[in-house]
């Protein structure tokens, strides 16, 4: 990705004026409209025609700040979405000193904000088709994995914990390390397989193979699937002292035989609403009777889930393509009508906040030391950052979560 570089904390570009500027009463409705959907916390924004507005401020919340160095941000966030203001970001047509007080600003007011940040019109439509194209079928899934984790090694190593697990973390306390947390996560979800050392557990997205190594070393035997070529070099050489260990380039829809548990760590969300049902057939299937699944997965607000799933974010456009976070009340749904009952709930998206910005602050100490590999820009930098901070926001402001639960298969 090329183009002109320049500082990642924020976007560069001078103030536009011209035939936009002339359109500046229309621009002030849409801020007013904007401004009746914060409910909570505010937004200080400095506009293009040197005025200031106080949106928000009826009551608590995230306090964030937009320099809006141009009209055009705004029209793109109208006809493009979340993904038409990270490209206004980019272009250098707002900036903020702090970007993730926003995301979780326009996050913690989602049912206000849903209509203004989200695409409408032909590019609604173009965006849909474009998604579309990149749909989860057998040959659609295994790009769309590349695209996002066959970056490479020497690209997610520098700002991961040394563990290598690109999930949620799991928080004991404040102060604790990441890859400590991560410990935490993993053994949370060994436990919940309630296996004993010689069962066998089927890793669906395997990842570098954090949880193989840890389920391995407690005396599990683990069959770890993934299509990704560098996880899977990666997990296999981690392991290679350990017995009882195998990684396969696998689609889960192609896995056979049966297993004394599951174990999917956030994996999910590259299904496909699609796909749910083959993916909990998936998991059913491959359970032996009474045996258990263990699932973290990222979910979306239940209510506001049609207009996100009808639409084309940004991290689907940019990051994730083919992605889409999980609508808990059908996927429940879907995992009962395949006799999996779903026990032991637990949620802990503000842990997923902070392991965000945990990997952030790496990121950018690996950015600023020269660590990324040489082949990946500024400008693609600059996307990842927005991207972690953008995900941040989410967690925080509450319109995303993460959960883990245990599906236990019923029957004899």
């Amino acid at each position: 990705m090329n183009a002109p570089e320049r500082p990642l904390t924020e976007a560069t570009e001078p103030r536009a004026g011209g035939v936009l500027d002339r359109l500046a009463p229309l621009f002030h409705r849409r801020i007013d409209r904007l401004d009746c959907g914060i409910g909570q916390g505010s937004l200080e924004l400095r506009l293009p025609d040197g005025g200031t507005r106080l949106l928000g401020g009826r009551s608590g919340g995230p306090a964030a700040i937009v320099d809006l160095r141009s009209w055009r941000a705004l029209l793109r966030l109208g006809l493009e979405g979340s993904s038409g203001w990270y490209e206004a970001w980019a272009a250098g047509e707002w900036a903020s000193p702090d970007p993730v007080q926003l995301f979780a600003l326009f996050s913690l007011n989602r049912a206000g904000l849903a209509t203004p940040a989200r695409a409408t019109g032909p590019w609604l439509l173009g965006k849909r088709l474009w998604h579309w194209l990149r749909r989860n079928h057998r040959g659609g899934s295994r790009r769309n994995i590349q695209f996002h984790y066959d970056l490479g090694n020497d690209f997610y190593r520098p700002w991961l914990d040394a563990g290598m697990t690109y999930s949620s973390a799991l928080f004991a306390d404040p102060g604790q390390s990441l890859e400590d947390a991560q410990t935490v996560k993993l053994q949370a979800m060994l436990d919940r397989t309630a296996t004993a050392a010689g069962d066998t557990i089927l890793e669906i997205g395997c990842g570098w193979g954090s949880f193989a190594e840890l389920a391995l070393r407690q005396g599990r035997r683990v069959h770890g699937i993934t299509l990704s070529t560098e996880q899977k070099a990666w997990a296999e050489a981690r392991t290679a002292g350990l017995d009882g260990g195998r990684f396969a380039l696998t689609d889960y829809r192609d896995v056979t035989g049966r297993y004394d548990a599951v174990v999917s760590i956030e994996m999910a969300e590259a299904v496909g609403r699609q796909y749910w049902p083959a993916y909990l057939a998936a998991v059913a299937g491959a359970l032996k009777p009474g045996g258990r699944a263990a699932l973290q997965l990222i979910t979306f607000d239940d209510a506001l889930f049609e207009g996100y799933a009808n639409n084309v974010d940004f991290i689907q456009r940019y990051i994730f393509p083919g992605g889409l976070l999980i609508r808990e009340s059908t996927f429940r749904r879907l995992a009962e009508e395949n006799g999996l009952a779903w026990h032991d709930q637990a949620h802990f998206g503000l842990d997923y906040a902070e392991t965000l910005k945990r990997w952030r602050e790496n990121f950018d100490a690996a950015a600023l030391a020269g660590d990324l590999p040489p082949q990946f820009d500024a400008r693609f930098v600059a996307l990842w950052r927005y991207y972690l901070m953008y995900c941040e926001g989410g967690f925080r402001g509450g319109g995303i979560d993460v959960i883990q639960m245990t599906l236990v298969k019923e029957g004899q």
